[in-house]
C-alpha cells in the first residue's frame, strides 16, 4: 500500500460489513471476532503494520458476499442440505464481483474471494493451493473456521478452545497452512483469545436465547432491560451488566426490538488501525 488510506472511504467500505451482520441473525459478532483473531495472528507472526491492517479488515469483510445469499438459507435454523451448501459456497464469488466496484475494494479482495481455498487445492472458488493462496486469505481461513467451531448454533453446541485447536491441528497441511496454525497456537498461549471468544466486542459477552438457543449480541442494553431474539422473536431480559444470562419474559419482541442493532465500535477501531 503505497499511500495512506482515505479514512472516510475506508469507513464506507467497513460499514458494508455491518450490512451482512444486519441480515444474518446468527452472526453475533462473527465479523469482529474473525477480524480480531486475524489481527492477533498477523501480529504474532511479526507482520508489519500494513499486513496487520489488511488481515484485520480482511477478517471483518471476509463474508461480504453473503449479502447475496437468500435469507431462507442464510438464517436456516437447521443444518443445510447439499443443495443449500452449494448456494452458500457462491458467497466468495459474489463478494468478489461486488467489492471490486468500491474504490478500496482491492484491500480486501483476497480475503473475500479466497478464505475458503484449501492448502491441498480442494477449496473454492478457484481451487488455489499452497502458497498460491494469498497470505491474508490463509490467515482468515484459520480464524473463520476457529470462530465457527467455538460459536454456538441452534443445531449444535460450541466446541471449546482446546477442542477447536485439536480440529485445526487435524486439518493443518490439508485445509489450513500448517505454519500459521503453529503461530495461532502461540496466540492461544499468550491468553489473548479469552476476551474474543464468546464476545461481540471487547467487553460485550454473547448470550444464548433462553427460548431457541441462538446466540444473541446484547451490547445495546443494560442489566434489567429487554430486547428480543431475531431468530425466534422471543423477548428476553438481560440479567447482569456483563451479559451472559438472559430470561424469557413470556412475550414476543416488538418490531423495534427485532430490528438489527449494529455495533459500529469495531469499525471505528479498524479505521484507526489504518496506516
Amino acid at each position: 500500500m503505497a499511500e495512506a488510506v482515505d479514512r472516510k472511504l475506508l469507513g464506507s467500505l467497513l460499514v458494508m460489513g455491518s450490512v451482512v451482520e444486519a441480515r444474518d441473525a446468527y452472526t453475533g459478532g462473527h465479523l469482529w471476532r474473525v477480524s480480531r483473531f486475524a489481527r492477533l495472528l498477523a501480529e504474532e507472526m511479526g507482520a508489519d503494520q500494513n499486513a496487520v491492517f489488511l488481515a484485520a479488515i480482511g477478517g471483518f469483510l471476509h463474508d461480504f458476499g453473503k449479502i447475496g445469499i437468500p435469507d431462507s438459507i442464510l438464517n436456516k435454523p437447521k443444518p443445510l442440505t447439499e443443495a443449500e451448501i452449494g448456494v452458500i459456497r457462491t458467497h466468495p464469488a459474489i463478494g468478489r464481483s461486488i467489492i471490486g466496484e468500491h474504490p478500496l475494494g482491492d484491500l480486501v479482495m483476497d480475503a473475500i474471494a479466497h478464505h475458503h481455498e484449501r492448502m491441498d487445492g480442494d477449496g473454492y472458488p478457484d481451487r488455489l493451493a499452497g502458497s498460491g493462496i494469498p497470505l491474508v486469505a490463509r490467515i482468515v481461513a484459520i480464524c473463520d473456521a476457529f470462530d465457527a467451531m467455538t460459536s454456538t448454533r441452534p443445531y449444535r453446541p460450541a466446541v471449546d478452545i482446546d477442542g477447536a485447536f485439536r480440529l485445526l491441528d487435524e486439518a493443518a497441511g490439508s485445509q489450513f497452512d500448517n505454519a500459521l496454525v503453529t503461530v495461532f497456537h502461540a496466540v492461544r498461549r499468550s491468553g489473548k483469545l479469552a476476551h474474543v471468544v464468546g464476545h461481540s466486542h471487547h467487553h460485550h459477552r454473547l448470550a444464548i436465547c433462553p427460548h431457541c438457543g441462538s446466540v444473541v449480541a446484547i451490547h445495546h442494553i443494560g442489566a434489567g432491560e429487554v430486547a428480543a431474539c431475531r431468530v425466534c422473536g422471543t423477548e428476553f431480559r438481560k440479567l447482569s451488566e456483563d451479559g451472559g444470562g438472559l430470561e424469557a419474559t413470556g412475550r414476543s419482541g416488538t418490531p423495534e426490538q427485532l430490528r438489527p442493532m449494529p455495533d459500529f465500535a469495531p469499525i471505528r477501531e479498524l479505521v484507526q488501525l489504518a496506516p
